[in-house]
């Protein structure tokens, strides 16, 4: 029950109070405008990621005050700290919705944040690995990773959102399974994550502000999240799966692999921007661009000129993350190895459908006639 609330007071709140925030974007003049690069076809605000923020603050707020997650507030320090990292990156990325600042502007505020987490005691510290055993960071080398990934996922996010509904969609994904996983671990039977440990907590409330998010950004859509809310989001992903990832009690004991190094997980749920982001940065070292250039060749532009329209390209890219969701959790639940197969028949289905759609085939047919 204190989950489910917590979970609805951020979508609602999220819901609510995202149409001010088109309101308050259109008053600053924070509105999105066709053009070359973009694929909307109309002024949009691109301040709806306060609603995601304020939709984070009602979930955080509602944990607090209820008995399921009061262990995590017993020593306030670390759910404080994820606010004020998630309050301060949002509002770096909201000055340049506003008034567009320099990449290593947008980077310094970043690495405030993430400097923030570590000091608040959200770091990656230890983890184990097969036939290695325990990795044990110093606290100078465990500040850098952590902030290095608190980085690297900002960037991930911000850069998977480029239709409507793809980030918000993949982070509610990809949280809800967070906290999945990161709740198992904490049960008392399990019992490889502290009672006080943030990540369910804070993987519970972005889940539940990226779908009250959703109706306001699913095409065609009425609001953007904008830099602001997309580095929002990947902050509080890198916090929740260093929280659970970075910290786990994990050992070799456990009874499946994912138990035994869960700092991988996130890797695997957060695949498709993950892979979205090494990719660009492949593409734009080969071709000498600037890693804070843009461009259009992200995988959901990709899925685009494969013929899909922008409906059908987030629905796959949800789908992918749901999969490899599933990946991770199936075991984890059922305590069994064998759902690689059903999955990847999944993947291969998905893949012939990417491929083969009859709509796709026939757009793709109709632009080389048409550029014949």
């Amino acid at each position: 029950m204190d989950a489910l609330l917590v979970f609805a007071a951020a979508a609602l709140t999220t819901l609510v109070l995202t149409p001010l925030a088109g309101r308050l974007a259109a008053r600053l003049g924070a509105i999105a405008v066709p053009d070359d690069r973009r694929v909307h076809a109309r002024p949009t605000p691109t301040l709806g990621g306060l609603g995601i923020l304020a939709g984070f603050l009602a979930g955080m707020l509602v944990g607090w005050r209820g008995g399921g997650f009061g262990a995590i507030f017993t020593a306030p320090t670390v759910p404080l700290g994820v606010v004020v990292a998630a309050v301060i990156v949002y509002f770096v990325g909201a000055i340049d919705d506003v008034r567009e600042i320099s990449a290593p502007a947008k980077t310094a505020g970043t690495v405030l944040a993430g400097s923030i987490l570590n000091i608040a005691g959200v770091s990656i510290l230890l983890f184990r690995m097969p036939e290695v055993g325990l990795i044990d960071l110093s606290p100078d080398l465990a500040a850098l990773v952590t902030v290095l990934w608190v980085v690297g996922m900002c960037q991930a996010i911000n850069l998977i959102d480029g239709l409507d509904g793809l980030a918000a969609g993949i982070v509610a994904i990809a949280s809800g399974a967070l906290f999945l996983f990161a709740d198992k671990l904490g049960d008392p039977n399990v019992a490889q994550l502290p009672a006080d440990n943030v990540a369910p907590l804070v993987a519970l409330a972005t889940c539940g502000a990226c779908v009250g998010f959703l109706p306001h950004n699913w095409n065609p859509a009425s609001q953007f999240m904008g830099d602001g809310g997309a580095l929002l989001l990947g902050l509080l992903m890198a916090a929740s799966s260093i929280a659970v990832g970075g910290n786990s009690l994990a050992d070799s004991s456990s009874q499946t692999f994912f138990f035994f190094a869960p700092l991988f997980i996130p890797l695997v749920i957060l695949g498709v921007p993950i892979f979205d982001t090494a990719y660009a940065i492949v593409r734009r070292v080969r071709k000498g661009m600037s890693f804070a250039e843009a461009d259009k060749g992200h995988l959901h532009h990709r899925l685009m000129d494969l013929g899909h329209g922008q409906r059908r390209s987030v629905a796959i890219l949800w789908l992918w993350t749901a999969l490899l969701s599933g990946l991770v959790l199936y075991p984890v639940y059922t305590d069994s190895d064998d759902g690689a197969l059903p999955i990847g028949i999944a993947a291969l289905a998905l893949l012939l459908y990417t491929v083969l759609h009859p709509r796709a085939r026939t757009e793709r047919r109709a632009r080389r006639t048409t550029d014949v």
